[in-house]
């Protein structure tokens, strides 16, 4: 196999979708064109987990999935069909699970405190003595004994352990977590010994050929994300990095890895279909339709101090507490402003400063734009000043100093994930499809020239990085942010919309920025039931936490806003409407949906199929996209494109454009690997197409499609092709130089060339 892919295709698996269920697709996935099988992590994890990501025992395959048996006769069936896997790891926590005894290692640091040879795995603070655990529903509720141990409602612990049990709402963990997750515990990995155990398993399914491919979960959390992917590079196999990059951030250049797991492609292709025309008007309706401000930067702001004052308090105290250590002479209270209005004005998720090492060009410039903004709010610029020194490693080393350079950057990563992504995101939605992982919503559009730009990069440094355009993480699938990048095109025809149902409608008890939200969501993923729109809803007010949260819940609100969802829906007329609009939308969602599908999987970078996205992707966020895909009737609509018949639909369409470029890459991964080369169109219309070249192939895409057909069409636009004639493998017409648009683009609006044999 190749170290490289010609491209992924992501599976969630699970207990009801487990590996015997996976080998079954062998046949279909090669048909479709992926060299690999991308798996969400298949370690032990909690019983029945729908995900994975809450490992309790590194040393086996997961039972819920097979186990290692069914995992191997997998794993043949796959090259049996010349399939290779790709795995998802996860080296920077563990779960905390209930009963807790099914995490062996986390159950033995319970019994034995430091004394207990895994005490090393998990980054604990003992100076308490003892692990603490605000589990207890109530103060002073008590335990149950059992034997050799003592229980808890559904948990359990060894009796006369190395651990304290608290009221959840008056103690913090003392223990690293993920993000605020206070069951999922970090992992200490840049030991030696604990990378070493907790790696075994997965390397030696490396070893043994059974898979091909590492996926890296959140290396921001680890201690040195550098220095893991450097032993992980010793493996010899194609490793990739979950690493969100923001505005114009690079992945650090001495990380020995292919590249990111794809958000930074999503965005960039995303924006390249939205009209950036339609900015000034959407602005308009959201801040006259919600009362809310047009500057995202407040939101952001103000979401950030709520994350370190609210949700991730342990992680502040914890830091503040080591600073207090290290300047005794300053005020503690003092210095714990400074380290939150730091940990606020990050402009990305951490800096990579290496204790003993000196600091980057980059990191040196994070840190100055950072105080910079920190010191525009602080009383005391001078405590600044002797503060900042210290998150680059300037004042000399020693264990407490050191601890603060990597803890820091342990805590800012979350603090933008928290702050960012799961809270700000979810309190200003002038454009939903804008809110998305890694993006920046104030990054409204995206020039054909950047885009052009950036492919050039990436096919010069990193040419093996993953694109995407679905993610198990991504808040809305592909087509529902296709369809709602159309409403840049129709700025006009979405505010009157948006009136005209919120005039029917009883009146709303939401907040007004979830009812835009709500509203977004509906024509983004229609047709939509009352219960996927509850659930999507239920999540995305608890997230925003302004009246309800996931720790202090608002039932009366809650029950207020699903019942309304209810009533929306429950109106024959209305939904009518709806139908109707997003009827109007069709022709040009169609364009967006098609032609940023063939965008990603042909311009530089390994392109994953997120599991179901070779048709039509309408899923939002979790558990949403992770609902079971039916792939007899992706198998059945394959053999029908293949035998000539013609598509019938978007979900036809779409599986066309896939399985075709995904075909010419396996066919030609020399033409995929290399360079590319823009292509300009000419004429009246030509800022409506993007095109490129790919070794013997050429991409053709139609952006803007409204505003296409406002100005009549494509007229005389042409495309200048180099050589030719040239075939489309999408209609088999063919084309010699210049092509008109108006016939290249005519059938189907995205093309995709190779010359004439």
């Amino acid at each position: 196999m190749s170290d490289r892919p010609v491209a992924t295709y992501r599976l969630q698996v699970r207990k009801e979708f487990g590996f015997a269920e996976a080998g079954e697709l062998a046949g279909y996935l090669a048909a479709l064109g992926v060299s690999h099988v991308y798996l969400s992590p298949i370690l032990q994890a909690t019983p029945g987990s729908a995900h994975g990501y809450d490992v309790v025992d590194h040393s086996r395959v997961s039972e819920d999935l097979g186990g290692e048996e069914a995992f191997a006769a997998m794993a043949a069936r796959m090259r049996e069909h010349g399939l290779a896997i790709v795995l998802d790891l996860v080296p920077n926590h563990m779960t905390i699970p209930a009963p807790e005894n099914l995490n062996p290692a986390f159950w033995d640091v319970l019994r034995d405190g430091p004394d207990s040879p895994y005490a090393r795995w998990f980054d604990i603070d003992w100076s308490e003595g003892a692990v603490v655990l605000p589990v207890l529903g109530s103060p002073g509720d008590e335990t149950r004994p059992e034997g050799d141990m003592v229980r808890y409602h559904e948990h359990v612990y060894p009796r006369d352990g190395h651990y304290r049990l608290a009221y959840w709402r008056e103690a913090s963990p003392n223990y690293r977590r993920f993000f605020d997750v206070s069951t999922l515990i970090a992992l200490r990995v840049e030991d030696p010994e604990v990378f070493d155990r907790t790696h075994a398993l997965p390397l030696r399914l490396l070893r043994e050929g059974l898979i091909d491919g590492l996926r890296i979960d959140h290396p921001d959390g680890l201690a040195d994300p550098r220095g893991y992917l450097r032993r992980l590079a010793g493996y010899g196999t194609w490793v990739i990095a979950e690493k969100i990059l923001t505005d114009d951030e690079e992945l650090p250049a001495d990380w020995p890895c292919a590249g990111t797991t794809g958000y930074d492609a999503l965005g960039v292709i995303g924006g390249l279909f939205v009209d950036p025309a339609g900015e000034k008007a959407l602005t308009e309706t959201y801040t006259s339709l919600t009362g809310a401000t047009g500057d995202f930067t407040a939101v952001e702001r103000d979401a950030r101090r709520y994350a370190a004052e609210r949700m991730l308090v342990p992680e502040v105290d914890r830091l503040a507490g080591l600073l207090a250590r290290i300047l005794p002479d300053d005020d503690a209270a003092a210095l714990r402003q400074v380290l939150v209005e730091l940990l606020v004005a990050m402009p990305v998720y951490r800096t990579y400063v290496v204790p003993g090492e000196e600091p980057s060009a980059r990191d040196l410039e994070v840190v100055a734009q950072t105080a910079a903004e920190a010191r525009a709010v602080l009383p005391d610029g001078d405590l600044l000043d002797r503060v900042v020194p210290l998150l680059l490693g300037l004042t000399g080393r020693d264990p407490l100093r050191d601890e603060f350079v990597v803890r820091f950057q342990q805590t800012s990563a979350p603090m933008m994930a928290k702050g960012v992504e799961d809270t700000a995101f979810y309190r200003w939605s002038r454009l939903a499809a804008l809110n998305e992982v890694g993006g920046d919503p104030t990054r409204f559009s995206v020039p054909p020239e950047e885009f052009q730009e950036y492919c050039t990069a990436v096919a010069r440094d990193r040419p093996a990085t993953m694109t995407t355009l679905s993610t198990h993480d991504t808040k809305r699938q592909e087509d529902v942010r296709a369809r709602l990048a159309v409403l840049t095109e129709l700025p006009g025809e979405w505010a009157e919309a948006v009136a005209r149902w919120r005039a029917r409608s009883p009146e709303s008890p939401l907040d007004p920025d979830l009812d835009y939200l709500m509203w977004q969501t509906i024509v983004g993923a229609w047709p939509l039931s009352a219960d996927r729109l509850r659930e999507y809803l239920t999540k995305a007010m608890r997230e925003a936490k302004t009246r309800t949260a996931w720790v202090d819940q608002d039932t009366a609100y809650e029950e207020a806003v699903l019942a309304h969802v209810d009533a929306v829906l429950a109106d024959p007329g209305l939904t009518e409407d709806v139908a109707g609009f997003t009827e109007l939308l069709a022709p040009y969602t169609r364009a967006v949906s098609l032609g940023q599908k063939l965008v990603q999987l042909t311009m530089p970078g390994v392109p994953d199929v997120y599991q179901g996205c070779e048709l039509a992707g309408w899923s939002l966020v979790d558990p949403d996209n992770r609902r079971p895909v039916n792939y007899a009737r992706r198998r059945a609509l394959l053999a029908d494109l293949d035998a000539g018949t013609l598509p019938a639909d978007l979900d036809g369409e779409k599986l066309l454009v896939t399985s075709r470029a995904l075909r010419l890459r396996g066919r030609h991964p020399t033409w995929f690997s290399g360079g590319h080369e823009p292509l300009t169109a000419e004429g009246p219309a030509a800022e409506h197409a993007v095109a490129f070249r790919r070794g013997g192939a050429i991409a053709v895409a139609t952006r803007l499609a409204a505003g296409l057909d406002r100005r009549g069409g494509w007229d005389t636009t042409r495309l200048p092709l180099p050589g030719g004639p040239w075939v489309d493998l999408l209609t088999g017409q063919s084309y010699a130089s210049p092509a008109p648009l108006a016939g290249l683009l005519g059938t189907l609006p995205v093309a995709l060339l190779v010359e004439a044999e």
